[in-house]
């Protein structure tokens, strides 16, 4: 019986995939990270890219083997088919794009965890005014961070710490927070004037329609081309699909960051050099769709 062979992307400045031998037994399909020999290098982290039915004869003999499957989630088939498309487009080597997709969170380690406080035990032995305003707050069952809790009725942290050191309070961990909130295509509808409705009108069909386009509008700066573009944002949302808007430069950011949340009730999802590596790596995830 033939082995198995996979043609495997690696992270550095080449635009070709190289083919390695699945070892027997061995459950790999495109997309899994593996660890493959890459000459000086030694092991190297690469990407499943495809399945090679038609390996070169010529190349058995110095065909070498995946040496390990990472334990981590695939890369999906929308990310590989936009790696191979933004390489294409920039005219960038695969495995450099490849290498941008990768480290994104690389060496960031764990993530810090949220922690909350909730009623757990009796009230305490000592009981002051401070506590009984925090008790009270507490009563409703609800998880609040000490931060949160402690300004809420006006004490200080260690009012809650106290508590939660005799076990009237426990801490829990929390879900992390989403990076951004679903927004709402109809949070403020616009009131536009004719010539900026048949704008609308054309770019919502445009967007309904599906498929690859270009619409460019013209006018002058403070004509409402944003409003009009964020109308086909709007429908791709009803829709349940992604939007990417790219800005010139980030010293725009913030204007539109705001233009964006008065439209639809709440901020976007950013990423930019000047946010930190952490945040970038969040970002990055909930836009591969791993995150809401």
């Amino acid at each position: 019986m033939n082995a198995r062979v996979v043609d495997v992307l690696v992270p550095v400045a080449l635009d070709q995939a190289y083919t390695y031998r699945v070892p027997a037994g061995w459950q790999l399909a495109p997309g899994d990270l593996v660890s493959v020999p890459l000459g000086a290098r030694g092991d190297t982290m690469g990407v499943v890219w495809a399945e090679n039915a038609n390996p070169d004869p010529r190349l058995h003999n110095r065909m070498k083997d995946v040496t390990g499957k990472l334990d981590v989630p695939p890369l999906k088939v929308e990310l590989r088919q936009f790696i191979d498309w933004m390489a294409g487009y920039t005219l960038a080597a695969r495995g450099t794009v490849l290498r941008m997709a990768l480290r994104m969170g690389e060496h960031l380690g764990p993530g810090r965890e949220r922690v909350g406080v909730r009623l757990a035990g009796p009230p305490p032995a000592r009981m002051t005014p401070a506590r009984a305003k925090a008790l009270r707050l507490f009563g409703d069952g609800l998880v609040r961070s000490k931060a949160d809790a402690a300004q809420e009725v006006g004490v200080s942290a260690g009012v809650i710490d106290g508590l939660i050191d005799e076990g009237t309070l426990e801490t829990v961990v929390l879900p992390p927070e989403k990076v951004a909130q679903p927004p709402d295509p109809d949070f403020r509808k616009p009131d536009f004037v004719l010539t900026q409705l048949a704008a609308a009108d054309a770019l919502r069909t445009t967007v309904a329609q599906g498929g690859y386009t270009v619409t460019l509008l013209d006018g002058v700066t403070g004509s409402g081309k944003t409003a009009v573009y964020f109308e086909g944002v709007a429908e791709n949302i009803r829709r349940k699909r992604q939007s990417l808007i790219l800005m010139p430069e980030i010293a725009l950011t913030a204007q539109f960051l705001d233009r964006f949340t008065e439209r639809f009730g709440t901020r976007p999802a950013e990423w930019h050099s000047q946010l930190s590596p952490r945040t970038r790596a969040r970002t990055w995830a909930a836009g591969a769709g791993n995150e809401v």
